[in-house]
């Protein structure tokens, strides 16, 4: 049914059923039924990105179709603005639909932050990249005082950013889902999709901790104690080389008990991703640590990440990259609330604010924040990962905030309380799992099958802005 001209990361990351066989000229095509959802494929290096709107959606693009595609019939449907001026239009025709953009190179600008030097420009990109290699090479020097009065500073400036939204930016899935639409409206017909959740879930809700200081470390026994009290496990990632010894006796208890650990970076100096040499040098002591911990997964210090350095750390997922984060030494973030896979690493996004962000950095007296950030993710489908630090999460008001955040969701049944481990094996489960038509319905095959929902998009809600979904048997 749904035949492809080439690979499709929107397509492969969603597992809409496709298969190569389409062929075209000049254009991509994703053919059903006889019609098609044709794109402007951006070959090769098509310059700079420049940001566009559709209707209310964000899309950063190199380089876009400006005149009508080729054959007739094909009217304008929607406007591809810069400003004010209307540069290129969504195409319709008894032939399908054309986009004057490519939706791989728009959903991979955001998930890379590429949109970051869109926004900022060449300049301010090493500008920002500059200033934070002088901000962590005399961190160790500066009073936290000091420190704490530099971000706070910075803070309200920061929140003022365009682009990503704080502290919710939807911009990637609502494109995703406009761009389901799309195919739903070419198929006429329901487009099937694998769901993000294994059954019965319909959410993510993932609990972890950066443990930065002895104080920290001291600390792990009283947060375990508290998220147990409330039917919760979380992923501890400790610093090899910090100013605390781990013993290896502790992690062995709290895997035993249920606790996942991982690698935090080697030294927690804002480096390990500092330049390809650097990284290099470091990942065979990482690996040591990793092996020995029988770790899993890694976070950055500060969150730094590189798009193009992140597979080769070599771990099974990584969770550094935040959804939307003006706030830390490096802004930004992927715009996503689900798991991604980038080459064969897994990242799991950070989707709710930090706690030292959220009442170190701005002051907040609750954690309304959180709460409200979660409710919007379990609305979407979404994952609520937290990263919190023991360091200080037993000063007030943090306490209160985070076991009124356990508290609220303990009992959600719809909620997949899991270790980040198992949402990045069941991630690539998912990804290993396709759909096929059995000549009654649409069935998942492969290793997640038996997990699998199949989902839904139809075409009768292609124009109300949203498609929604529903759930097959």
């Amino acid at each position: 049914m749904f035949q492809l001209s080439e690979g499709s990361f929107w397509l492969d990351w969603l597992r809409v059923p496709t298969q190569l066989g389409a062929e075209e000229h000049g254009s991509a095509v994703w053919e059903a039924n006889g019609r098609a959802l044709k794109w402007n494929p951006a070959v090769g290096d098509g310059g700079p990105l420049r940001r566009y709107s559709l209707g209310p959606l964000t899309i950063y693009s190199s380089h876009i179709r400006t005149t009508p595609p080729p054959g007739s019939g094909w009217e304008p449907v929607a406007a591809l603005t810069q400003g004010a001026d209307d540069c290129a239009f969504v195409w319709r025709s008894e032939a399908g639909v054309y986009l004057p953009f490519d939706p791989d190179e728009a959903v991979l600008a955001l998930l890379s932050e590429a949109y970051v030097r869109a926004e900022v420009g060449a300049v301010g990109t090493r500008a920002k990249a500059s200033a934070r290699r002088i901000y962590y090479r005399t961190r160790p020097i500066m009073p936290r005082a000091a420190q704490l009065a530099i971000r706070r500073r910075f803070a309200h400036w920061q929140r003022r950013q365009r682009f990503p939204l704080w502290p919710a930016e939807p911009a990637l899935h609502d494109l995703c889902e406009q761009l389901l639409g799309f195919a739903a409206e070419v198929a006429s017909e329901p487009v099937p999709w694998i769901g993000p959740w294994p059954k019965p879930f319909s959410w993510a809700l993932v609990l972890t901790h950066d443990v930065e200081t002895a104080q920290g470390y001291r600390n792990i026994g009283r947060v375990c104690d508290l998220e147990q009290s409330r039917g919760y496990r979380s992923s501890w990632n400790l610093v090899p080389r910090r100013d605390y010894t781990v013993d290896d006796a502790r992690v062995a208890e709290l895997k035993q008990s249920g606790w996942e650990v991982g690698v935090h970076g080697l030294h927690h100096d804002g480096r390990d991703l500092g330049s390809d040499e650097l990284l290099a040098a470091r990942l065979p002591e990482i690996h040591r640590w990793a092996e020995r911990w029988g770790a899993r997964g890694f976070r950055a210090p500060a969150t730094q990440r590189n798009w193009d350095m992140m597979p080769r750390l070599g771990f099974e997922y990584d969770s550094s990259y935040p959804d939307t984060d003006p706030f830390e030494p490096q802004g930004g973030g992927c715009c996503s609330w689900l798991p991604f896979l980038n080459g064969a690493l897994v990242e799991l996004p950070i989707t709710l604010p930090q706690d030292h962000t959220l009442f170190v950095i701005l002051g907040e007296r609750d954690g309304s924040l959180w709460l409200e950030k979660a409710r919007l993710l379990r609305a979407r489908g979404g994952m609520a990962l937290l990263d919190t630090h023991p360091d200080y999460l037993f000063d007030e008001p943090a306490t209160v905030a985070y076991d009124q955040f356990l508290a609220t969701f303990k009992d959600d049944p719809t909620a997949w309380r899991a270790l980040p481990a198992d949402v990045a094996s069941w991630w690539r489960r998912r990804a290993a799992t396709r759909i096929e038509w059995d000549g009654a319905g649409w069935s998942a095959i492969g290793p997640g099958a038996d997990e699998a929902v199949v989902a839904f998009v139809d075409p009768t809600t292609r124009r109300s802005g949203r498609a929604e979904h529903r759930q097959g048997d």
